[in-house]
């Protein structure tokens, strides 16, 4: 493909782009400055490219705005969503603030597991409505299940971690594991309201009546009667599975699951001691009864959550209705998914035991830990979050939506360098001279100086290194152009070297012909470098010596090959987890 080709179809993909923005015509000149703002070097060819441009914009001027679309969202979806990058969606405003003399959010994380995708949405909406209110934002730790919900301490910290990284630093913590004896308080309050019975019937028995809308025997027994049955279940008269607490709700409710629902269990301590209090506690609340009473309690003014939690909401004010507290707002968007990324804690665990992933940083999972040491920014996670909003429907992106927004995060901070997935011998003959090459660490910065790569023949012949994937370019093109150094064209291409004869320095010539570009290195004094895949897989190959000044956690961009972050730097080599192209 010729440059003015090359011209062409970026010539095209930005005119498709313009005339969608501005009711299906393109403007010519904005289309012009799109292409040299990316390659400045062909402005020397003004003529060509804006004759060229001309034409392109009158062929999708000629189209319709569906048809403009359909071609945009078929070859470049990812324009659609950049576009949008460019400005920071502001979210619809909180209902009902006036009444709060301050607004209060909090997530509430079970610590049973890292945070993955699916906990951005919920963190970053309750932060940024914090800070689009001057309220607070709470951290609440729910670990009030030790048998089939069982918190680790390990992801106590790793939880507020991920936090930190967010960019989401929360006003004040708290742990419901520590505050069990509020819980109990409550309990029997409630109980002494006759708002709550404690129910000893089995379990199969209250289902069918539950399910007819019937009450059990125990729902009409005296409060005194039920406080005395709370005794029985905190000093072990009861066991496990013996009792529990129900808070009364309208048996007609057109939910079962509604009905009755059940606040407080026994919980065999021994067996299933907690992690952080161990046998202290045999009764332990459920989420419901612990979330509902600590969102009073603790001032939360705005529940932002799923729209799987609207039933618990329901549940919940009718305990709110026998204590007379108000509820707080509550607002349920719908489900976030990513495609092809595993967003589910058990199934996250059970690959860890299965030995299917090699720990939460496994670039194959979506967890925080993995996104961080991929070099996935807070930042980008920040604006696809803020773009979804707080809507109620079902939205499902896709890598190539969050990698968009990465990367214009990235690319304006990461500087470049050459690497060689597999590099294979390149011999150009008819070098007279030593070549010092001086590429940009970034073509928009020339403050920040350059690299340095020397090539010094000998005897006539410079010996280089090439990507093995690029043989066959070589062996194919009349010419090729190695980046930032001179043209060359392929003699002889074998299964262990290529030879090239030497055509000349002119980068004008080549782009007037527009011959290929290829990046290389000298044969020696590279470092080694392993770049990790999100697949897991690891490859092989070298990078320039510049590329070891770079610090573990940067984020670089390889030339010709992708963004990544720089996870360790040792011993002279360089591992790098790939981030997206």
């Amino acid at each position: 493909m010729s440059w003015l080709d090359e011209v062409r179809v970026q010539a095209r993909k930005y005119a498709l782009l313009n005339a969608v923005k501005h009711n299906g015509k393109a403007e010519a000149s904005s289309v012009v400055g799109k292409i040299y703002a990316e390659k400045a070097e062909l402005k020397q060819f003004m003529r060509d490219v804006a004759e060229a441009v001309s034409k392109v914009v009158d062929e999708v001027n000629r189209l319709t705005m569906d048809e403009q679309r359909r071609i945009i969202e078929d070859s470049w979806p990812e324009l659609l969503v950049e576009e949008k990058v460019k400005e920071k969606k502001v979210l619809p405003p909180l209902p009902n603030v006036d009444k709060y003399p301050k607004v209060v959010t909090r997530f509430s994380p079970n610590p049973d597991c890292v945070l993955h995708l699916g906990s951005v949405r919920a963190v970053v909406l309750c932060y940024e409505y914090r800070e689009m209110y001057r309220g607070e934002f709470y951290l609440r730790f729910e670990d009030t299940d030790p048998r089939l919900k069982r918190s680790n301490l390990e992801f106590y910290d790793l939880v507020k971690e991920d936090l930190v990284w967010l960019g989401c630093r929360w006003d004040r913590e708290f742990i419901q594991s520590d505050r069990v004896p509020v819980y109990y308080d409550h309990a029997r309050k409630l109980l002494e309201l006759g708002g709550a019975y404690v129910c000893t019937c089995k379990p199969d028995q209250f289902k069918a009546l539950i399910l007819r809308g019937k009450s059990c025997g125990c729902r009409e027994l005296p409060s005194t009667e039920h406080v005395a049955r709370w005794e029985k279940m905190l000093n072990g008269t009861y066991g496990e599975g013996d009792a529990v607490v129900r808070v009364k709700t309208e048996l007609s409710h057109p939910n079962p699951a509604v009905r009755d629902w059940p606040a407080l269990r026994i919980i065999d301590a021994d067996r299933n001691p907690h992690p952080r209090v161990g046998a202290k506690y045999r009764v332990w609340p459920l989420y419901n009864f612990a979330c509902g009473v600590d969102d009073h309690l603790m001032g939360v003014t705005h529940i932002i959550r799923g729209k799987e939690h609207y039933t618990n909401m329901v549940r919940q004010k009718y305990m709110y209705s026998h204590f007379s507290w108000s509820y707080p707002e509550a607002i349920h968007y719908g489900r976030l998914s990513v495609e092809g990324a595993v967003l589910s804690k058990s199934k996250i665990l059970q690959g860890l035991k299965d030995c299917l992933y090699r720990d939460f940083s496994d670039p194959r999972l979506a967890t925080l830990i993995a996104l961080r040491r991929r070099g996935i920014t807070p930042e980008a996670l920040k604006r696809l979050v803020q773009e979804v909003g707080v809507k109620p429907v079902d939205i499902t992106v896709s890598w190539d939506n969050i990698y968009a927004y990465n990367r214009k995060i990235m690319d304006p901070t990461s500087n470049r360098y050459f690497f060689l997935e597999s590099p294979f011998p390149l011999r150009v003959k008819g070098i007279q001279k030593t070549y010092i090459s001086k590429p940009k660490l970034h073509p928009d910065h020339p403050e920040r100086g350059n690299r340095l790569l020397e090539v010094k023949p000998v005897n006539g012949e410079a010996r280089l290194l090439i990507s093995k994937k690029d043989k066959e370019l070589l062996k194919q093109s009349q010419a090729v152009r190695l980046m930032e150094l001179f043209n060359i064209q392929a003699e002889h291409v074998d299964e262990k070297t290529v030879t090239a004869k030497f055509l000349g320095e002119s980068h004008m010539e080549a782009r007037k012909t527009g011959v290929p570009l290829i990046h290389w290195l000298p044969e020696s004094n590279n470092v080694k470098v392993e770049v990790v895949m999100p697949t897991a897989e690891s490859l092989e190959g070298v990078g320039e010596p510049d590329l070891a000044k770079e610090a573990a956690g940067s984020i670089v961009q390889l030339v010709r090959f992708g963004f990544g972050r720089i996870d360790l730097v040792e011993d002279g080599k360089i591992r790098i987890y790939y981030a997206h192209s």
